[in-house]
């Protein structure tokens, strides 16, 4: 079975709990803090893999959830942390957030990965918070929560050639006669309702990667019959073959099937049809093919492409026109696309909080920070909690809350955690 898109979640690990600990050993009367951090959280990457040909892998597996670190302990002994979540895709896959639609990596060659959610930092222990002013802290930080993402997993086949045209010329057949693709023949429109990928030999120990792409028709680009389906696995090949039924046998202009299809790949990305494309003239065994050749030879002679009469049923010119393809990816290079600017990561500045009132009356506080802040903060202990007060003053949050109208005792809530105020 063909899988070529899925969705999936992934959640990193939670990174673990910093200890509060003090250091107890014979005749030292008052150790001091030796609580150490806690291990970071597992991150979450996927790693296209070569081995792999489908997202089949996740249709009953969608949800995929890292280890979390292991908390700290006394000694100033750090708690171990998770190993990173490896998830295997096939080399071609392209990911997308599932919520936004925003691309977010594209794995187009074996070995390429990508961190898609990072692990939540360890908790910090006790020892990290000693002061000139608290040489004895007994509070240590809780680990970070982890991120959950959703995705989309979209696969565009890797394949050096791919066979292009209407339903029922003979790409399969083409297919089937030079590999050892055996692909679902029949007098029927999309017989082939899946891409398929053959290996063909060529001479001197060489091969290369044809990719039978079902059959197109009129409107495809708009998503007409299984457009957007097929047409994204033309992208990633390097060379067309357009693939004409000249025979005309049911009722249909060869080139008026041609012009509808470079149309129809034109309309889905500029790209596709500025790839060397050959033409196949198929089905030469049959009179009304050898009769229309004439015509089909001089109408592409003068648009500038190659013409190869073929015949998949008796192999007629398959070997000359799968050299001749050999030779075009031989000469192919990807364009490559100059980068208009160069990205500079820094350190983010801290993004002021908002505040909203919801219909019950309380008040819901935005920050990521502070989201960030709660999550690690241990409210059971006096001075996790006295710290947590200090830090919350500087996001200003009092002032914001004053504005919308705050009163003593209304509700404030910072993600799942729901406050009462005081002024």
């Amino acid at each position: 079975m063909f899988i070529d898109r899925s969705k999936i979640s992934v959640t990193s690990g939670i990174g673990g709990d910093g200890a509060s600990s003090f250091r107890r050993e014979k005749y030292i009367a008052k150790g001091g803090p030796d609580g150490g951090d806690g291990g970071r959280g597992g991150s979450v990457i996927l790693l296209a893999d070569a081995n792999i040909n489908t997202l089949i892998d996740f249709r009953y597996k969608r949800k995929f959830v890292a280890e979390n670190g292991d908390r700290g302990t006394g000694g100033n002994k750090s708690g171990k942390s998770a190993e990173a979540l490896y998830i295997k895709v096939p080399a071609g896959t392209v990911v997308y957030d599932g919520d936004t639609d925003e691309l977010i990596t594209d794995l187009s060659a074996p070995g390429m990965s990508a961190v898609i959610v990072k692990g939540g930092r360890g908790g910090r222990g006790n020892s990290r918070f000693v002061s000139s002013v608290n040489r004895a802290p007994t509070f240590a930080e809780l680990g970070e929560p982890g991120e959950t993402k959703n995705l989309r997993l979209e696969l565009k086949l890797l394949a050096d050639v791919g066979l292009c045209g209407f339903p029922s010329v003979g790409k399969s057949s083409i297919i089937a006669s030079v590999s050892s693709a055996r692909p679902e023949i029949a007098a029927y429109h999309f017989t082939t309702t899946v891409p398929v990928l053959g290996v063909v030999r060529l001479d001197e120990g060489k091969s290369l990667v044809m990719a039978d792409i079902p059959g197109l028709i009129a409107g495809a680009h708009e998503g007409k019959g299984l457009g957007h389906e097929f047409l994204r696995h033309v992208e990633r090949t390097r060379v067309l073959i357009h693939v004409l039924d000249a025979s005309g046998s049911e009722g249909r202009d060869p080139i008026e099937d041609f012009e509808i299809i470079n149309a129809e790949l034109r309309e889905f990305s500029e790209k596709l049809i500025t790839k060397p494309q050959i033409v196949a003239a198929n089905k030469m065994d049959l009179p009304d093919a050898r009769a229309n050749y004439e015509r089909l030879e001089k109408y592409f002679s003068e648009k500038g492409y190659e013409l190869f009469p073929i015949s998949a049923a008796t192999g007629e010119g398959l070997k000359k026109l799968i050299n001749r393809a050999a030779a075009l990816i031989e000469e192919y290079r990807e364009e490559i696309v100059p980068i208009e600017e160069v990205r500079v990561y820094e350190a983010k500045a801290k993004e002021p909080a908002t505040v909203s009132r919801e219909p019950d009356g309380s008040f819901v506080v935005h920050s990521k920070e502070l989201v960030r802040l709660v999550a690690m903060t241990d409210f059971n202990n006096e001075e996790a909690l006295h710290r947590f007060q200090k830090l919350w003053k500087n996001f200003d949050v009092d002032e914001k809350l004053v504005e919308r109208g705050i009163k003593d005792g209304d509700t404030v809530k910072v993600s799942d955690m729901v406050f009462e105020y005081r002024s």
